[in-house]
């Protein structure tokens, strides 16, 4: 069964941090409509996809317009076929002539189209063969709980992100639940720490108090004991270092709290935050070009999820590099960073077919859309960081609640 596009449209909107983004309707058979609009991060990889041409959102739109033609007729429910299109119209590696934005809201928008057209779920028309084989499950929720970098302010942590996991949760909802006590619980910790906590949050809605990066850590890990967790048990600690924001070309600068450290200072400092806060998860501990640096880490710590993100854009090239190099078994999908949803269901594939786990991400300029729910199950990623509170934030959650309730979807997956 095909789901033929009949009419597109494209419009300016704008995501969760009030900066412009591209939103697409797509209709299939003269009726069925699909919506998805294009999300945006702070903490960008060098080598992703662009969000507009010229980073201009008026340049994408008339490139959209100038070729929106060229979709009618295709079948929604082919990311292929959407790939193809947009491809003709655009064939330079990073979207520089369209704007990613466009590839990702076009093909995000097709088959939400094709979902109701077809009367399947998204995650059942997008699944990689590996899960129509061994059945959907969902995956754990890793929430953002307190953040700094370029997710907040400047007398913030260094460290862009502290993170549970809700690893004791049975099913989506108490493991949502978990996560939100956490982060409720961490306001009071906060606030008994310094008197003139705002409640400020960060771009994901993650606190974003004045703490040090050790403060920080440590005021999560009591903020989880409080909540009535077992770290390592209930709920497990994690780390986005997004180091390539850290990177100055000749070593790792903390300047918000003034250290500097070498390649192998910073190697030993994320092992011992391992091994200290019994953490489950560290994302680009290392800058995005150092693989054999990730590699050194992931060999000594085989069990955590060393995940890549910077690393590797979502992209199958780099993915690649990454393997020879053993440099992660963990790797962040963003549909966003590819460009398109065929383009990240191929980089899902080839890191499943390697034994690579999979994490899928949110942006911090984030859309209220909750496909990338979808894309989770359709992938079986084993989390999905969507953060914790904010309706653009909650709003994936709330769809992932929902597939719990459907007869297909079997449970929690496992994190190993």
């Amino acid at each position: 069964m095909e789901a033929s596009i009949t009419a597109i449209k494209a419009r300016l909107c704008y995501n969760s941090r009030g900066q412009e983004s591209i939103e697409v309707d797509v209709v299939t058979d003269g009726k069925y409509m699909g919506r998805a609009s294009a999300p945006s991060g702070a903490s960008k990889g060098r080598y992703e996809a662009v969000g507009f041409p010229n980073n201009s959102v008026e340049d994408a739109l008339k490139v959209f317009n100038e070729n929106k033609s060229r979709f009618i007729g295709v079948d929604a429910s082919d990311p292929k076929a959407i790939y193809d299109v947009l491809r003709g119209i655009d064939s330079t590696p990073n979207y520089s002539i369209v704007g990613g934005s466009v590839a990702y809201a076009v093909s995000m928008a097709a088959v939400d189209s094709a979902s109701k057209a077809l009367s399947e779920p998204i995650f059942r028309l997008i699944s990689i063969d590996r899960r129509k084989e061994k059945g959907y499950r969902l995956p754990y929720p890793l929430g953002n709980v307190l953040g700094g970098g370029a997710h907040a302010g400047p007398s913030t942590p260094d460290i862009q992100e502290y993170l549970v996991v809700p690893i004791g949760a049975k099913n989506m909802v108490e493991a949502v639940r978990m996560n939100v006590r956490v982060h409720r619980v961490l306001r009071d910790v906060l606030e008994r720490k310094d008197r003139y906590f705002t409640y400020g949050r960060g771009d994901e809605g993650a606190w974003a108090p004045r703490a040090s990066n050790m403060e920080a850590l440590e005021a999560v890990e009591q903020a989880c004991i409080e909540a009535g967790y077992s770290i390592g048990k209930d709920v497990a600690l994690g780390i986005d270092f997004a180091s390539s924001s850290l990177w100055d070309g000749n070593g790792y600068v903390y300047a918000r709290y003034g250290n500097r450290m070498s390649k192998e200072e910073q190697i030993e400092f994320v092992s011992n935050l391992i091994r200290d806060y019994r953490l489950i998860y560290v994302e680009d501990p290392l800058h995005e070009e150092d693989f054999s640096g990730m590699a050194e880490l992931t060999k000594r710590f085989s069990s955590i999820y060393i995940t890549g993100d910077d690393l590797l854009v979502t992209n199958v090239s780099r993915l690649r590099v990454a393997l020879e190099y053993k440099a992660c078994n963990s790797a962040i999908l963003k549909v966003n960073q590819a460009g398109s949803l065929y383009e990240a269901l191929l980089f899902a594939r080839e890191a499943d077919e390697h034994g690579i786990r999979l994490v899928t991400s949110h942006r911090s300029g984030e859309s209220i859309d909750a496909h990338i729910a979808h894309v989770a199950v359709a992938t079986g990623s084993k989390m999905i960081k969507a953060g914790v509170v904010g309706g653009e934030r909650v709003a994936k959650m709330n769809e992932l609640i929902r597939l719990e309730e459907l007869d297909m979807v079997d449970g929690m997956t496992t994190l190993q």
